[in-house]
């Protein structure tokens, strides 16, 4: 079937397989290999995307019905060099450490302040369930997106990144040798 989709602002007309997925089209026809291949079940989120404004996991969803649909992938996100406060905030905040499901976390995080610019703490991590992260325990991701709203809504990032590897570390409590 020819298709057309708008994706990271550039409109694509290509031929596609009916029963292709919309995430195995835009990492091996459009090249947006940005968009990681997870699960291929919509289980772990890594793949999602804004399809018309709104998160979806890219691996539910065939390349036939995303047709006409405006597509924005991670690397369709940031506005030229620019990147966007989420993607800033999850760097400042290390709310990443494989990285394999950050993609997919920053599309969803992009959703939901979209969709509740000041959430709380348990409305981000509600917010953020489908998307899956075996490394980081979540602390650092609820922390980063708290920290984008808060930038988003012009009140600049919240402190609390980590420390840069410069500074001194800490003495620690306990015995000595």
């Amino acid at each position: 079937m020819r298709v057309s989709m708008k994706v990271d602002g550039v409109t694509y007309e290509d031929e596609v397989e009916p029963r292709t997925l919309l995430t195995h089209h835009l990492r091996d026809g459009l090249g947006r290999v940005g968009t990681p291949i997870g699960c291929d079940t919509s289980n772990c989120g890594s793949c999602t995307v804004s399809i018309d404004g709104e998160s979806v996991k890219s691996c539910s969803v065939l390349a036939v019905q995303a047709a006409g649909a405006d597509i924005t992938t991670i690397q369709g996100l940031a506005e030229g060099s620019e990147w966007h406060p989420v993607q800033k905030a999850f760097q400042q905040h290390h709310g990443l450490q494989c990285g394999y499901c950050t993609p997919g976390m920053i599309m969803a995080s992009v959703d939901l302040l979209t969709r509740n610019p000041s959430p709380t703490e348990d409305e981000v991590r509600h917010g953020l369930e489908g998307n899956l992260c075996r490394c980081t325990g979540y602390q650092n991701i609820v922390k980063a997106v708290l920290s984008a709203a808060s930038e988003l809504r012009g009140e600049g990032p919240i402190a609390g990144s980590f420390r840069d590897a410069d500074e001194p570390v800490p003495a620690t409590s306990g015995a000595s040798s």
